[in-house]
């Protein structure tokens, strides 16, 4: 298979950065590195062209650099809090994953994190306060409070009913007796209608 080599413009995964040189299938770049912009050719050109890309990298490397400093100095300040369902007794159903903690954050704080930046060891399954550390860059990491609180609220005893007297239950009896004899005429209506009809 021919190699050639190319300058890479763009960062690819598993490839390289933005100003690397490097050896690729030669069908890859004439197909689809060139043709989207993400390389140009290795020639005497644009070796002086390499230059231009490494200091705009470099640019680019320190702003996401003091980005993701300041990011991670006002993110351990915060407490994401999250609400799931849970049973009467507080335990989860299911469990608190890395996207909904990235979800959450960018709906309460409008932070726009990828759920790939955010490490778990293994996924929440418990209701309470959780440290969750932040890989935002090679070189700066933070840590994210996490509280995850129930939807349905935890049932509290069941408080007794006050007692009832004598005279208080006879009352009821007889209210109880004029409903059931109103319902009755009106039930013997109803089968005289039918019989007529």
């Amino acid at each position: 298979m021919a190699k050639t080599e190319v300058i890479l413009t763009h960062n690819i995964i598993g490839l390289g950065g933005e100003s690397d040189q490097v050896k690729v299938a030669a069908g890859y770049a004439r197909n689809f590195l060139f043709p989207q912009g993400f390389a140009i050719p290795l020639t005497g050109a644009n070796k002086r062209r390499i230059e231009v890309l490494k200091q705009r990298r470099a640019e680019r490397e320190a702003h996401e650099f003091n980005a993701m400093s300041e990011l991670s100095k006002s993110v351990s300040k915060l407490i994401c809090v999250i609400k799931v369902k849970a049973g009467d007794d507080g335990k989860m159903f299911g469990s608190v994953t890395s996207g909904m903690i990235a979800d959450e954050m960018k709906h309460q704080f409008d932070i726009t994190l990828d759920k790939k930046k955010i490490h778990l060891e293994t996924a929440i399954r418990a209701l309470g306060e959780h440290e969750v550390t932040l890989l935002l860059h090679s070189e700066v990491k933070s840590s994210l409070k996490v509280r995850v609180e129930s939807l349905t609220p935890i049932l509290a005893p069941a408080v007794e009913a006050a007692p009832v007297d004598a005279k208080t239950e006879k009352r009821g009896k007889r209210a109880e007796k004029p409903e059931a004899a109103v319902e009755k005429p009106k039930a013997a209506k109803a089968a005289k209608a039918e019989k007529k009809a």
